[in-house]
């Protein structure tokens, strides 16, 4: 009766004269702040209660580990995609962090092995073909210097199989994945890397660009060198300014159909 007196009546009712706790009582277990021990969260010690967090422990207080994540910053183009990636690794180096850069092989404009922006912010990166395991190489590059986080520009053109790839590196080698890249092609369809981002990733943010009528732009008009926009063509066709054009949705059915000729709206 003593430990029962000791209890909180909420935790305690009495049915036909017998005192039944709400939970199953364990064994006391002692905890010291500077020690391993943990109470048993089914017993009346509930670290949830008691402000702290499941992981490891430091100095009476439990901290839950950062679990890494998958991003995928997507745009349409001319957004500063290559600029936010680019920044993002700076951030990660300047505070003494390595960082692992994917770029495309199929995207030669900055050349091989570079990503480049438009307003001149350039860095090195390593190539990744179709048929590349991207988690086996961010293992064996992480086996031998640390990586802290993992970059890939114009994700779009990852397979299905290497997003899955790079959930691995997160889930299983504790490591973040930045993805950017474009949404859609100039037809409007998703590419195949976008769709399975879209599905995969944890966190899905989109970067703002505008249409030349100051609107949101949200799709990619592939346009020719008549000026009027194209509607036939491979999916993956490497060009910049000169070759597409962000536009809001309004305009790009008006260019389309015909109506609009660039570079005038």
């Amino acid at each position: 009766m003593g430990l029962v007196a000791a209890l909180p009546s909420a935790l305690i009712r009495v049915i036909r004269g017998k005192v039944i706790p709400l939970f199953p009582l364990r064994s006391p277990v002692k905890f010291d702040a500077g020690s391993a021990a943990v109470p048993p969260c089914g017993g009346l010690s509930n670290p949830r209660k008691m402000g702290l967090r499941t992981g490891k422990v430091g100095r009476g207080r439990l901290r839950k580990p950062a679990v890494a994540k998958v991003y995928f910053y997507y745009a349409a183009m001319n957004a500063g995609k290559s600029t936010a990636l680019l920044q993002a690794s700076y951030n990660y180096q300047e505070r003494g962090m390595r960082t692992l850069v994917f770029a495309p092989a199929i995207d030669t404009r900055a050349g091989v092995g570079h990503v480049r922006s438009r307003i001149g912010l350039e860095g090195p990166a390593v190539t990744f073909e179709p048929a590349d395991d991207l988690f086996a190489r961010v293992k064996t590059d992480h086996t031998t210097t640390r990586v802290a986080c993992v970059l890939v520009d114009e994700a779009q053109f990852l397979t299905r199989a290497q997003v899955q790839q790079l959930t691995d590196v997160a889930d299983q080698l504790d490591i973040p994945v930045l993805c950017y890249g474009l949404r859609t092609d100039f037809k409007g369809n998703l590419f195949e890397g976008s769709a399975a981002l879209l599905g995969w990733a944890d966190d899905l943010t989109e970067l703002k660009n505008i249409c030349q009528c100051g609107k949101k732009a949200t799709m990619n008009l592939r346009v020719g060198p008549d000026g009027h926009a194209a509607h036939e063509g491979a999916q993956i066709e490497i060009g910049g300014n000169e070759r597409y054009v962000a536009m809001c949705r309004r305009h790009y059915k008006r260019a389309m159909a015909g109506a609009l000729v660039l570079p005038t709206l």
